[in-house]
């Protein structure tokens, strides 16, 4: 995770929604939010890093079954940075390894494609049929598997199963941070007294690890997910406000 050092500084006690200390008005000793200058914009981003061992999956037994789709997969941009020609991924039908590929390579090269996997997937379907699917992506240089659950149709003996490129939003799926909840930001913001402004950043957190963030959209919407270890968890909002160089951290904003 990659935070900005944080300046201290007295703040200006001009400002209607802060007392004498900088810190935003309260219930008595328990100011609502409390303000930084910041000498720079800070840099968040979540640490998808994990401890997970690398998984022991095998091509599945051709001679098994009748029929076989071709499954075309890109990683989500949130995790396409970390991709190496170490990944794997997997397919399970009902607990079944159905298919099992490595990162896909370009077309008279050795060189492997960004973020692209093309996986022969096995079946005893026929015709269109729809299976339940369990897709596993292990990310080799963040040491995680991460696992989606989807509904795809085996078209038997197509060279496409799927007629464009397959996002999955394996972020979804983390092992490290199971529980997801996406709240509206602005107005946690103005509960508070602070007045949003669209192209600032939100992020939220727990202790210094980051859990999400996202920049304030200009339709006043904006929508921030944030990624949890365990359900119940408190998290704390930090907003920078670019005009004014002022970070502004509202302790306990949200729980989990």
């Amino acid at each position: 995770m990659l935070l900005a050092s944080l300046v201290l500084g007295a703040c200006s006690s001009g400002d209607s929604n802060s007392d004498d200390n900088g810190n935003g008005k309260g219930n008595g000793n328990n100011p609502a939010y409390t303000e930084t200058i910041l000498s720079e914009p800070p840099t968040w981003q979540i640490d998808w890093s994990y401890n997970q061992e690398r998984p022991s999956w095998t091509e599945p037994d051709a001679t098994l079954y009748e029929n076989w789709t071709i499954l075309k997969v890109l990683i989500e941009d949130e995790l396409k940075p970390y991709t190496s020609e170490g990944d794997m991924m997997a397919l399970f039908v009902n607990g079944e390894l159905r298919g099992m590929a490595t990162p896909a390579v370009i077309v008279g090269s050795n060189q492997v494609e960004n973020g692209k996997f093309v996986m022969k997937a096995w079946g005893n379907e026929t015709g269109a049929e729809t299976v339940n699917i369990s897709l596993q992506y292990y990310s080799q240089t963040l040491k995680q598997i991460f696992t989606l659950s989807d509904v795809i149709k085996f078209s038997s003996d197509l060279d496409t199963g799927i007629e464009s490129d397959y996002i999955p939003k394996f972020t979804l799926g983390s092992s490290k941070y199971p529980v997801q909840k996406t709240v509206a930001v602005e107005p946690l913001l103005t509960k508070v007294g602070i007045t949003p402004a669209s192209g600032n950043t939100v992020a939220a957190f727990v202790g210094e690890e980051c859990r999400g963030t996202v920049s304030l959209s200009a339709s006043g919407s904006t929508q921030l997910l944030i990624f949890g270890r365990n359900a119940g968890e408190s998290l704390t909002l930090k907003y920078y406000d670019a005009s004014a160089e002022k970070l502004y951290t509202i302790p306990v904003a949200v729980k989990l």
